[in-house]
This record gives structure tokens, sequence and C-alpha cells, in this order.
């Protein structure tokens, strides 16, 4: 996986009207879409086409509660591999693209090579996890786990406020 800097696509004041509904609720249709932004359906069809041909809309999906189908635990895991050349960091990547229990995967620094965000049932699918994810790989040299005991603020939004600060 290449880190490269993608090109920044310039937003106006209706892009970011329709940037701020859909990240609230990516449900609506086209026409409750239009009249939440104050523009005509076509513009605003038009408008949402670009956005995701442009890639600034990367999926648009659904929210669920974890809780709610059984997957209470929540695990922070720092990475740390032995050798941190290109190849290994982007072999270790992939290997964690097709495991469902893992949410996030960040390449950071300092410190751990990754931190990694998990979301299981419990302490034995997360052992399972650790094993078959982690330890399984000869590069991983530390695995240190953090447990969310309680989550106080989960944001999927980011900000489109423009370049002067002021709210679409």
């Amino acid at each position: 996986m290449k880190s490269t800097q993608p090109s920044r696509i310039e937003l106006d004041e209706l892009d970011r009207r329709i940037l701020e509904q859909l990240q609230a609720d990516c449900a609506l249709t086209n026409q409750e879409l239009a009249s939440r932004v104050h523009a005509s359906p076509p513009t605003c069809l038009r408008r949402v086409r670009r956005l995701v041909e442009a890639g600034v809309i990367e999926r648009q999906v659904a929210i669920l509660a974890p809780e709610k189908l059984g997957s209470t635990l929540t695990a922070i895991i720092e990475i740390t591999l032995d050798v941190q050349a290109a190849e290994s960091l982007d072999s270790f990547e992939r290997s964690l693209v097709d495991e469902p229990a893992v949410l996030q995967c960040y390449r950071v620094s300092p410190g751990p090579d990754f931190v990694v965000v998990a979301q299981v049932p419990d302490m034995p699918a997360y052992h399972a996890l650790v094993r078959r994810a982690f330890t399984a790989q000869a590069n991983v040299r530390n695995v240190r786990t953090f447990f969310s005991v309680h989550r106080s603020k989960f944001e999927t939004r980011i900000d489109v406020s423009g370049p002067d600060g002021s709210a679409a």
C-alpha cells in the first residue's frame, strides 16, 4: 500500500452542505437531499456523482451498534514489528485487510508501528484474533492491547467547513 498524497478537490458551499447532510444520513433520497441543501434535484444529483467520482465520497454505509449484535469488546491494539522495511510494513497491512474483526488500522509514528481497532464478541474471540492475525506472523515483535470500558464519543464525520472556518 503506497502512502501517496491524493489530489485535493476544491469544494464550494453547496458541496459542503451536501457532504454535511450525507454524513448525517446517507440514506436520504436525492429529493430530500436537494430540499435540505436548497438546490434543485438535478443539480444535487450531478454534484453527488461528481463527489463520488472524485473520491471525496469514498463509501456510503450503515453504522451498526455492536452491542446489539453481541460484539461487546473493543480492543485498541498496538503492534510493533521486528523489521520496519517498507515491504514488511506493507505486508502486515495487507494481512489485515480481510480480517473481519479489524475495523481500523493505522501506521503510526513514533512508538509502535501500527494501532489497530478491533471489535470482537468476547475474550476468547480476542485471543483467537491475536493468534490468527498477529502472533502467527513471524515479523510481529510485540502486541499490546487496551480494552475500551466506555465509549464516550464515536463520530464518523469529517469537518468540511470552508477555508475561513465557516460552517457549511
